[in-house]
């Protein structure tokens, strides 16, 4: 089969010829219709400090997909050749108390599909038949392929309860602009999503009903003031891993707050502990999906009328992936999508 291959320690990626997966009796063989290009990918392609020590080569990559069964193995149940289907990239280990208890996104043990384990860009993924997400009618292979980041946006902003609160997004990224798309649809009174890249804040404003700041330009205070909120943020959501985001808001959180970190700074950052003491802040930890409870609920909000297509900018054939991984790299895109039908 047709794949991307991280096939030499340096940066790139490879189209090869590889094995088409055998699956086992638990798994299931997907045949790949749609695939999104991640942010890790890009770290995976850059071949950067973190890649260079995570990923094994030669290896394919890749793990936002959708697609269709063509094969069960034979212990398979609940499922049938021809499904539409999403699925979870975090493969799971059994034994530790976490997994054990249920709370299977926190297992120590989790491996990753395109960055520990045989990925999706490819024309066929074996999963296991526990990962797999069926997908209705109301989400298409596209929305399917892109169904991993706004789990991650999901999870983030599902961290605490938004219901007629002010929420800060620092980092417009895609994940950034679809959790201040959720946060809204959540119930949320104002979003405000900070970024320095123009591009990016336009697109935000596309999205979703939130207000962008350009915060090279404007002093988030002013914009607090102008919104009418006396003490601040109630929620912020943190999606850039830039510690001059981070300490931004911080300043501009109320008293008590609660901020869920998504994004990842780069090694070692200095944090004024005192601040967040003295406001007694709430800071939790995100990392990927709650399994399965973050895919429940982000497909019932896409069916229930949460609409962030438009984070979408590029559609590719999954042949011209270097274009692809070109807008990723320069950041004049949302999502992109390949197509591998």
């Amino acid at each position: 089969m047709k794949a991307l291959v991280k096939s030499r320690a340096e940066p790139g990626l490879w189209a090869e010829d590889v094995p088409t997966p055998q699956i086992g009796p638990d798994d299931v063989l997907i045949r790949i219709h749609r695939t999104g290009i991640c942010g890790t990918d890009v770290h995976i392609w850059n071949w950067d400090e973190w890649a260079a020590r995570t990923v094994p080569v030669p290896l394919t990559i890749g793990h936002e997909f959708s697609g269709e069964i063509v094969e069960l193995g034979h212990d398979v149940e609940g499922l049938r050749i021809g499904q539409r289907v999403s699925g979870e990239g975090h493969l799971i280990g059994k034994t530790s108390r976490q997994s054990r208890a249920g709370r299977f996104h926190l297992d120590p043990e989790t491996r990753g599909i395109g960055v520990n384990e045989p990925g999706a860009f490819a024309e066929y993924l074996k999963l296991p038949a526990f990962n797999v997400v069926p997908l209705p009618d109301e989400v298409d292979d596209e929305m399917g392929a892109i169904l991993d980041p706004l789990g991650n946006a999901v999870h983030t902003a599902l961290s605490f309860d938004l219901l007629g609160e002010d929420v800060l997004v620092t980092g417009a990224g895609p994940i950034g602009i679809m959790a201040a798309a959720v946060a809204r649809h959540a119930g949320a009174r104002h979003v405000v999503i900070t970024d320095i890249n123009p591009d990016r804040l336009a697109l935000a404003g596309r999205v979703a009903d939130v207000t962008p700041v350009n915060v090279a330009e404007q002093d988030l205070r002013s914009v607090i003031a102008a919104k009418g909120m006396r003490e601040g943020f109630d929620v912020g959501l943190e999606m850039s891993g830039t510690q001059a985001a981070f300490d931004q808001m911080v300043e501009a959180m109320v008293m008590g707050g609660r901020i869920a970190l998504l994004g990842i700074p780069p090694g070692k950052s200095a944090v004024d502990w005192s601040r967040i003491v003295f406001k007694a802040l709430t800071i939790k930890g995100v990392y990927g999906r709650e399994i399965f409870e973050t895919w429940y609920k982000m497909i019932a909000m896409l069916q229930n009328g949460l609409d962030v297509r438009a984070v979408i900018t590029h559609r590719l054939p999954a042949s011209e992936f270097e274009a692809g991984f070109a807008a990723m790299r320069d950041g004049s895109c949302g999502k992109v999508v390949l197509d591998w039908t």
